[in-house]
């Protein structure tokens, strides 16, 4: 089946069966490999992306469901060679580390920095409201809080 889709704002066509998982087709079909699996149970996160502007697990949602819907991917954050305000911000305060759960962690977090969503609150409440809206993605590698100081120094920059 011919599945007609937009990806990182560029119109794509894909024939695959329509029940191949989004993820699968992203990695395979359209060779976007940034979004990694963890799971494969919508437990991690590690597989985020923006559907029709709402963050979902790519690992549970079939690519028939996106036929005419918008998908953007880790790959699609950044502006050309300018990364979005959350990737420079992983970089600079190390909160990166062996990769498999970052572009997850890096989409969601997009997701929550472009909406405004822990912009303005003080130290304390950002933290723990960046660490809700973060638990959906798992990082075996750390303690989150290089995590949560990216997402919150990213988000300070975008409200500015």
């Amino acid at each position: 089946m011919k599945i007609e889709l937009e990806v990182n704002g560029t119109a794509k066509t894909v024939e695959v069966s329509p029940w191949k998982r989004l993820l699968d087709a992203l990695r395979e079909d359209l060779h976007l490999t940034g979004t990694k699996e963890g799971c494969g149970e919508g437990e991690c996160g590690a597989c985020t992306v923006i559907l029709d502007g709402e963050a979902v697990n790519s690992c549970l949602v079939a690519v028939g469901q996106c036929h005419g819907r918008s998908i953007t991917t880790v790959e699609g954050l950044a502006n050309g060679d300018v990364l979005h305000a959350v990737q420079r911000a992983l970089v600079a305060c190390g909160g990166a580390q062996c990769g498999i759960c970052t572009p997850g962690i890096a989409v969601c977090a997009a997701h929550v920095v472009d909406r405004g969503l822990v912009a303005g609150r003080d130290d304390q409440s950002a933290r723990a409201q960046v660490r809700e809206l973060l638990a959906g993605n798992i990082c075996r590698c750390t303690g989150y809080q290089l995590i949560v100081d990216a997402i919150i120094a990213a988000a300070r920059e975008v409200a500015r």
